[in-house]
């Protein structure tokens, strides 16, 4: 099975903060991916290396063979990416913005309009799409930006939280959607703290912590890995990242 991205003893150091440790983890083609961890494990410095948005300290990442820092162009044309705090042109509308990110992608003029047509739609956002988007709630800007990241077709989604601020209609349409297009030969690979999510939706989930990759597999592959066959993936997790004894914290919370 074709590889989307492999990534090979990655090393990213902010001063004395080692935020990736030597990570090694790679993805087939056609697979939604969850990337799960705790605040401060590494997630989104992870995904904008992938990007090539942050150089590594060391170690290397390919996507599709290509190297972000080398042909960032070229990764770029391949992926949607989705950031945890996405930042708009509040001064633009929504559609142009999306005909902005259309653009950008070199996307022919009639493609363009009928996939923005076609996102406004299944978002509900029809109607609203020549206001400022500086008047758009969190939700709606968050459908924007997910209509920007899927509007050129990509081969791999990388997507932050990709679901924060969606109303549960857009989040069922997001979720369906990245398994149709994984039956299509697209990759995902996405962060979420909500783990019945992952467990829900991910062919293959990786727990990180510190920076380190502490487990990657299936789920079942994960609750044999642990020790617990018969537990959900919060148990799972909890564990793992050793921070499964919450109970004293609730109680002293509680007194």
């Amino acid at each position: 099975m074709p590889k989307a991205f492999e990534i090979t003893s990655l090393v990213k150091d902010f001063g004395n903060v080692k935020a990736i440790n030597d990570l090694t983890l790679s993805v087939d083609e056609g697979q939604v991916f969850g990337l799960l961890g705790p605040n401060g494990s590494g997630k989104s410095t992870l995904m904008k290396i992938m990007i090539g948005l942050v150089r590594p300290t060391s170690g290397s990442v390919q996507i599709f063979g290509k190297d972000p820092q080398s042909d960032p162009t070229g990764v770029r044309k391949m992926v949607g990416y989705v950031p945890e705090s996405p930042r708009l042109y509040d001064f633009l509308t929504a559609r142009e913005y999306l005909d902005f990110v259309g653009d950008l992608y070199g996307i022919p003029l009639e493609q363009k309009k009928e996939r923005i047509e076609h996102f406004l739609e299944a978002f509900e956002l029809k109607g609203r799409e020549d206001e400022m988007l500086g008047g758009f709630s969190q939700g709606m800007k968050q459908k924007v930006i997910i209509t920007g990241a899927l509007i050129h077709r990509p081969k791999l989604l990388i997507m932050d939280e990709p679901l924060n601020g969606l109303d549960p209609r857009s989040a069922k349409i997001v979720k369906d959607l990245l398994h149709k297009l994984a039956g299509e030969g697209v990759t995902t690979i996405f962060s979420t703290h909500v783990l019945e999510i992952a467990q829900a939706i991910c062919d293959r989930v990786a727990i990180m912590y510190k920076g380190a990759l502490l487990s990657e597999g299936n789920v079942n592959d994960l609750k044999k890995m642990a020790g617990m066959p018969g537990s959900s993936l919060e148990d799972v997790f909890l564990k793992l990242t050793g921070i499964d004894d919450v109970r004293a914290v609730v109680e002293e919370l509680a007194r």
